[in-house]
């Protein structure tokens, strides 16, 4: 029994990063981040996928900025931006068409959905 599910987990994770290969996450991503008082902020991420390692920039209003630690697993995409030497940490779900990214500073997390950018 817990060979079974061993194996479905296994295969589970399989099936998710050949979905997000086959999606394509490579390319230009752009969304919006909101404050609390409705400010937008745009932002835009050009990820290039190596494996299982993510790649790219992150611009906003405050500049490009490496991604570091980037990584692409079954439990979503995670990495690192480093932004006037604040680590700012990134958690996001890939979908076929959008991005539900997470993004914490400080304690602090925000959600924002970016979007495949031709």
């Amino acid at each position: 029994m817990k060979l079974r599910i061993l194996i479905t987990t296994l295969l589970s994770g399989c099936f998710a990063l050949c979905f997000v290969a086959a999606t394509g996450l490579d390319g230009k991503w752009t969304g919006s981040l909101f404050t609390a008082d409705s400010t937008a902020y745009p932002l835009t991420y050009n990820f290039t996928l190596i494996g299982d390692s993510v790649a790219g920039t992150a611009k906003s209003t405050l500049g490009e900025f490496p991604i570091d630690q980037g990584k692409l697993d079954t439990a979503g995409l995670h990495f690192k931006v480093t932004v006037n030497g604040l680590d700012v940490y990134h958690n996001g779900t890939v979908y076929a068409d959008s991005i539900g990214m997470n993004i914490s500073l400080n304690g602090s997390v925000v959600h924002c959905m970016l979007l495949h950018s031709n």
